[in-house]
């Protein structure tokens, strides 16, 4: 059993691996993840996945764009190089809101983007790491953590039970694409 990571049960429709994570539920198997090739809506509440964080991270991000912007501005037009332009005042606010919500939602972008690339590990370069190869195709596969769950034969039972059309036991963590 040392050799075996996960238990990967394959399912051909949506329906059936929504009934197949209820089955493995109420046996009180954890659920390692699962891959599907389309989104599912509701899967979130069933694994208990929490919301993301991403919008805060926004927030941080365009408030930074922000404070960055009126800092620069001020520094620029007001400490170190004022300029008396037809008797207007260095410092006019009005002027400086449209470079803010520029630099706003130009640092909340990137800041997003770059993110989403550090949490999922998508750097440029990186092998894609895939439990299943037919998972980003047409099935929809369940992944078990072998480890954490010591009984492969009741997995297995439960999974033949809700309607899996494969049950593999899957040595290796990832499989690459090469």
């Amino acid at each position: 059993m040392s050799d075996i990571k996960y238990i990967l049960g394959h399912f051909a429709d949506p329906d059936d691996l929504m009934h197949g994570i209820d089955k493995l539920q109420e046996g009180n198997v954890s659920i390692y993840d699962v891959f599907t090739p389309m989104p599912i809506h509701g899967i979130e509440d069933k694994l208990g996945i929490k919301r993301s964080r991403l919008p805060i991270v926004a927030f941080c991000f365009g408030a930074l764009g922000t404070v960055l912007a009126f800092s620069m501005m001020y520094y620029m037009l007001v400490q170190d190089w004022p300029m008396n332009i037809g008797g207007k005042p260095a410092f006019a606010f009005p002027d400086f809101i449209p470079v803010m919500f520029e630099v706003t939602v130009l640092l909340c972008a990137f800041g997003m983007v770059g993110t989403y690339f550090f949490v999922n590990h998508l750097f440029p370069g990186r092998a894609p790491r895939v439990m299943d190869l037919r998972a980003t195709n047409d099935r929809f596969v369940v992944a078990i953590d072998a480890e954490a769950n010591p009984y492969p034969d009741k997995i297995d039972n439960i999974l033949k039970e809700a309607g899996a059309i494969e049950i593999k036991h899957n040595e290796r963590k990832f499989l690459s694409y090469e």
